[in-house]
């Protein structure tokens, strides 16, 4: 049924063109909203684009640590930024914070030597440049560690030498160059037959080793048994080989020059 109010009636001339105009102004209508919709949707799709490469970069910022850099993680930077790090965190005494090193790798390793060099109770050691002790002069040690740590300080290190609380395994160095720190374990050779014993020793200990050579040793055997040391222990990143004026540093890509052997034992007696 048509209702009341509306009106029928046979186009005219006039009326079909006022018919066309309504369509036309409808039609613009329809298109302009739709036109305001396609732009719409074009700037929710821009949006989410933007947001999703926000999210991608944040999430790409994590820190990341790689099994293969672990202990092998080196920073520079000068001591205002160590000491902030160490400064944030809370001091739980050597010993603790010595243990805790077995649990870190990477950043968060070097952030804990940062965090003992600054709060541990180091003291400039008499007599000496750029060495620092939390140990007596009176321990058993004691000169076999300053013979070295001079040794280190030719070679440009700043010397830190480390206590050894009862019952844990640690390190008796940490070594800092141009913001770079690491911590060796200390053998002092004192024999010809030594040095896979010596070196055994420092498994579980830590992942660099320094070689204080004080005795004759045939080079070729030193070369097989840092060698077998790097097989043995696969955690190892460095053995430090000191002899007289000489510092050579074997890391674990080392061996896989097919002239390792021949390499080191020149630079060993050179």
């Amino acid at each position: 049924m048509i209702p009341n109010n509306w009106v029928i009636s046979s186009p005219t001339c006039c009326d079909g063109v006022s018919d066309l105009r309504q369509t036309a102004s409808i039609s613009t209508f329809l298109c302009r909203i739709t036109f305001e919709m396609a732009n719409f949707r074009s700037f929710l799709a821009n949006d989410l684009l933007i947001l999703s490469f926000i999210c991608n970069f944040a999430d790409n910022m994590k820190p990341t640590v790689i099994e293969d850099q672990i202990f092998e993680f080196e920073t520079s930077g000068g001591n205002e930024s160590s000491v902030l790090i160490a400064a944030e965190s809370s001091w739980r005494g050597m010993a603790d914070e010595l243990q805790e090193l077995h649990y870190l790798k990477g950043a968060q390793f070097i952030n804990q030597l940062k965090l003992i060099i600054y709060h541990g109770e180091f003291s400039p050691v008499e007599g000496e440049n750029d060495i620092y002790s939390a140990i007596s002069e009176q321990s058993d040690d004691f000169d076999n560690l300053i013979n070295a740590a001079r040794k280190a300080v030719e070679h440009g290190y700043r010397v830190y030498i480390l206590p050894n609380p009862k019952g844990i395994r640690t390190a008796d160095f940490i070594f800092e160059r141009k913001g770079v720190y690491k911590m060796f374990d200390l053998k002092t050779i004192t024999g010809k037959n030594s040095v896979d014993n010596r070196l055994s020793e420092s498994i579980g200990q830590t992942n660099r080793v320094l070689l204080h050579m004080t005795a004759d040793y045939n080079p070729g055997t030193l070369a097989r048994s840092i060698k077998r040391f790097f097989e043995l222990n696969s955690y190892a990143r460095e053995v430090l080989v000191y002899k007289g004026k000489k510092e050579i540093s074997v890391m674990r890509k080392s061996l896989d020059d097919v002239n390792f052997f021949r390499t080191f034992i020149r630079r060993y007696i050179k």
